[in-house]
């Protein structure tokens, strides 16, 4: 089974939306795959709830459940981690991980808190030990905002234990796509190309990372 965890310790930064979108683009092609809600908030459990049963099924689980677990016979496990998760909550979630992306948005907040908990992922064990692999994401951004360079000054700043750039590997942009394809229960690859074809442009370098050995801890 595939995990890819996508977190954040600061909440309203995307976290569901790119968990959402990587799961329906797994699901288009065939693959049996699970979308697991960390967060008792359940944004990705409603987002499920509104998909037609007409489109390729993902499964749900509400993992904020004691008794909740992950089905076994799954090819994706994607997870849309809790915000606010420390310490052992934290490396109990990054244990379940063969991935993590870490979505950021340009904000001088949003900025500050990411480095806040990129220093915290760095002292999970997992992480030290490199056995998980992790990107980051620049999310919502305004393509002509000078946030935009200083969010990605930032993201290409960050190090690796061992010293070697952390990936940024992709920038995607605020646009109202996100918000008609969430409200129908579907992800940005499900809308028209005329409407959303940038945008799959946009994710096609996630996307080719997470489908690489990069991706994967050896």
């Amino acid at each position: 089974m595939r995990t890819i965890l996508v977190m954040n310790s600061k909440g309203g930064s995307g976290k569901t939306t790119i968990a959402t979108n990587i799961a329906v683009y797994y699901a288009l092609r065939g693959r049996s795959v699970a979308l697991v809600d960390f967060d008792q908030q359940a944004s990705s459990a409603d987002w499920l709830a509104a998909r037609p049963a007409n489109r390729p099924p993902i499964r749900g689980v509400e993992a904020w459940h004691a008794n909740a677990r992950i089905p076994s016979d799954v090819d994706y496990a994607i997870m849309d981690g809790q915000a606010g998760r420390h310490g052992r909550a934290l490396s109990d979630l990054i244990r379940r991980a063969q991935t993590v992306v870490l979505p950021v948005l340009p904000s001088a907040l949003d900025l500050r808190a990411a480095a806040r908990f990129y220093e915290e992922l760095l002292r999970v064990s997992k992480v030290t030990n490199n056995q998980v692999r992790i990107a980051t994401v620049a999310n919502r951004v305004r393509e002509i905002s000078p946030s935009r360079f200083v969010l990605e000054d930032f993201l290409t700043s960050l190090r690796l234990p061992d010293g070697r750039r952390l990936p940024f590997i992709a920038l995607l942009r605020n646009t109202q796509n996100y918000v008609r394809a969430a409200e129908r229960g579907l992800g940005i690859w499900e809308i028209a190309p005329s409407a959303a074809a940038y945008d799959w442009e946009l994710w096609r370098p996630l996307m080719r990372w997470l489908n690489s050995k990069h991706s994967v801890p050896s």
